[in-house]
């Protein structure tokens, strides 16, 4: 696997983008001139419709080679078009950007009607519309978004709908400093993809962090074996020292026979250039 294909699947979040390779952008996609101009007012815009308007912008950019390369690095789970992301966000930028001022319910119904689709390009830009338009969200859409998690399930998808689901509960926190039990609930739930999104959820926040439950969420899910959740802590614990490193040293110190190796590994990756 090449650097640009390893490249080619970091998380599709808008602070975490799925770059899929390193192609030259493309003009802009003729036929989606030909398409009815009905999503100039959303209000028109069903989920066949805007997954009809989608699949035409991308048609026209699937490479079968590339496909078959996406699919395997994906442990042959799923079907690709082969369009690169800084292609597809291209094509379907104009559409998405049409959407302005959707409302949640719609939001919603788009991105289900996405996720039925069995290429995975097209869950990418359900994540992409989400994560565009996430102010129209309220923790009332926190299930669907959860649901979206267990479908189709993959670190690619999961760690974007991670970075819509974090926004949201920081959002509302401002007006309902309690609203991150969500998480708390959410990180005992049976599916691994959905303790991943609780365990995650924070990313970014920086000062805003809420550190004894970063801390607490660590050390519930520190006895797990699975990769992912181990992953996840250490991710979760790294970022957050890029605002307080000392504290995830004294985190660490503390835990370190707790922690998996993995987790500790990645959480003092930036440790040493830090102070």
């Amino acid at each position: 696997m090449t650097r640009s294909c390893r490249r080619a699947f970091s998380a599709p979040r808008h602070r975490r983008r799925i770059c899929l390779s390193a192609d030259p952008p493309l003009t802009a996609v003729s036929s989606q001139s030909c398409l009815p101009a009905i999503f100039g007012r959303f209000r028109n815009v069903t989920a066949a419709s805007f997954n009809q308007r989608v699949g035409a912008a991308l048609a026209p950019l699937a490479n079968a080679e590339k496909a078959v390369a996406m699919r395997a690095y994906m442990r042959d789970q799923f079907d690709y078009l082969g369009v690169p992301t800084p292609q597809r966000r291209a094509a379907v930028l104009p559409i998405l950007r049409e959407l302005k001022g959707v409302d949640a319910a719609r939001l919603i119904e788009l991105a289900e009607g996405l996720w039925t689709l069995p290429q995975r390009e097209y869950q990418y830009v359900a994540v992409d519309l989400l994560a565009r338009h996430w102010k129209a969200l309220t923790l009332e859409q926190l299930p669907a978004l959860l649901s979206l998690a267990q479908r189709k399930s993959w670190w690619d998808s999961v760690d974007g709908l991670a970075g819509v689901v974090g926004d949201v509960v920081r959002a509302d926190r401002k007006h309902d400093p309690a609203c991150q039990i969500h998480m708390d609930r959410a990180l005992g739930h049976e599916n691994l993809w959905v303790r991943r999104i609780a365990m995650l959820h924070q990313l970014g926040w920086r000062d805003e962090t809420d550190v004894p439950r970063l801390f607490r969420h660590a050390r519930e899910l520190a006895p797990e074996t699975d990769f992912f959740i181990r992953k996840a802590i250490g991710w979760a614990l790294r970022d957050y020292a890029w605002h307080d490193p000392q504290a995830i040293r004294q985190f660490l110190d503390e835990m370190r026979d707790v922690l998996s190796p993995l987790s500790v590994r990645e959480a003092g990756k930036n440790l040493s250039r830090l102070g």
